[in-house]
């Protein structure tokens, strides 16, 4: 071998190191690992009371610090927690030499998820009595993550008409070839009409059990079924003309530190009725009386900013431009200047628009406005296409005419949202890998985003502090 440098001997017998804690260093993430799990209460967890009688089992402690490693360090198959189990020097001293089977590892995951996400929760109230969460600011967000349903598998309205209008065509054409090799003559035209006529049975029996999916559909709250994962739901991406089936996973992130101070896993499509939700949840996880909240343009929704500042956080969300008028080339609303000492608004031509009445539509108060001067406007073309133009004000409208003039103020601030927010879903999904989620069922994954959460958190934490000044803090 020349002058390489030589590995010892598969046969020599070693005497040295004589324990197992000799192998993991004292700075070893596995330590952090350990001392979390003893600082937890566990009596709620399954099997922290065991029986008189029976065979014992496994303490909850153990399953929990296999987890928790294996989430650290992108292991989370049950199946390949056993396997490493059995050969990682680490996970042998986390656990002292115990090797649960794959089953056992996967019952205590699915039997204890309310407890495992309050352990994800208690870590949140450790680094917040370690004042990292003084700064108070939180950005919001939501992110696509796939389910165990394959897009072939989940069916809206819509998406059964095409597929049955598909199924139909291809019975045709395959109807027009047979009649077609009815014509030939020979062995070759019998292999072909027999094979054409098993591919018309299959489609038939294809179209028979689409249709019987028809009734399912449309009995579903929303339309959709998904035949793998039933709480799975199919929904759109940032990637243009794509999506995926999964669940709307939302985050509040601290802007200081980067920490996911609280995150919910929901089967809604849409973000925008969730911001007072996770606005009011950032800020009792902080510990704070007040909070700044940012988010994007998904989240704008006048009632959830009144929400919002009612509950004492401060929303910081940008208008979405959604007007059919600026499209069309007119002027919008927002060309119009509100004027609250005198209740009127002042049009592009410098007229002044009244208030006239007051109606309730979609559970909020309006007030609309008009000028009778319209007719002889020079900017009427450019206005309306009616006889006047018509301005409808929603009566809490200058809460939002606030959090806008403050969003214009911190101009940087989606800049800040999405530096912070951003990266931990793109850390998660990498760590997750192309599947994302391996569970089933809300209730499942729900748990499954919190040790992917807990996982994170941790990672975070030991690059802001230290391992030894971590492990000293959980140990007092």
């Amino acid at each position: 071998m020349g002058r390489f440098i030589q590995g010892e001997d598969r046969t020599q017998q070693t005497l040295f190191p004589g324990c197992l804690d000799d192998h993991v260093a004292d700075d070893n993430p596995a330590r952090v690992v350990d001392a979390y799990v003893e600082h937890l209460d566990l009596r709620d967890f399954g099997g922290a009371q065991p029986a008189d009688t029976g065979r014992p089992g496994y303490h909850p402690s153990t399953l929990l610090k296999i987890y928790l490693y294996g989430y650290l360090n992108r292991i989370q198959s049950s199946r390949r927690l056993e396997r490493e189990a059995l050969r990682n020097v680490e996970l042998m001293w986390l656990t002292g030499r115990l090797a649960p089977d794959f089953k056992t590892i996967a019952d205590f995951r699915r039997d204890n998820g309310r407890s495992i996400r309050a352990a994800c929760a208690r870590f949140i109230l450790i680094c917040r009595q370690a004042g990292l969460f003084a700064h108070a600011v939180a950005a919001i967000d939501g992110s696509k993550f796939k389910g165990v349903n394959a897009r072939e598998r989940n069916f809206t309205k819509g998406k059964l008409k095409r597929r049955v209008e598909q199924v139909e065509e291809s019975i045709s054409r395959y109807l027009n070839a047979l009649d077609a090799a009815d014509l030939q003559e020979g062995e070759a035209g019998q292999t072909k009409v027999v094979r054409l006529n098993e591919k018309i049975a299959s489609m038939k029996q294809q179209l028979e059990r689409l249709q019987n999916l028809q009734a399912d559909v449309l009995a579903a709250p929303d339309q959709q079924i998904s035949l793998t994962d039933p709480d799975a739901r199919a929904m759109a991406t940032s990637m243009r003309g794509s999506g995926v089936v999964g669940y709307n996973v939302q985050a509040a992130v601290d802007t200081k530190h980067h920490l996911i101070v609280t995150h919910e896993v929901t089967n809604v499509v849409l973000d925008k009725a969730m911001l007072s939700r996770m606005a009011n949840l950032a800020k009792q996880a902080m510990g704070v009386d007040q909070i700044r909240v940012l988010a994007d343009r998904g989240y704008f929704s006048g009632k959830e900013i009144l929400a919002c500042e009612s509950a004492g956080a401060i929303p910081y969300v940008p208008k979405p431009y959604t007007s059919g008028s600026r499209i069309a080339g007119r002027f919008a609303k927002d060309d119009f200047t509100f004027d609250a000492t005198t209740n009127t608004y002042r049009c592009p031509a410098g007229e002044t628009l009244t208030y006239r009445f007051s109606t309730i539509e979609n559970d909020m108060t309006l007030h609309g406005y008009w000028t009778t001067k319209c007719s002889q406007c020079p900017l009427k073309a450019r206005c309306t296409t009616g006889e006047m133009r018509y301005i409808k004000r929603w009566e809490h409208e200058g809460v939002v005419d606030a959090m806008l003039q403050r969003l214009a103020d911190a101009p940087d601030s989606m800049n800040v949202r999405r530096r912070t927010v951003e990266h931990p879903f793109g850390t998660l999904k990498s760590w997750m890998g192309a599947t994302h989620f391996l569970t089933k069922g809300l209730k499942n994954v729900a748990t499954e985003m919190s040790l992917n959460v807990l996982a994170y958190n941790l990672k975070r934490v030991m690059a802001i502090m230290g391992v030894k000044p971590l492990i000293e803090r959980l140990a007092a």
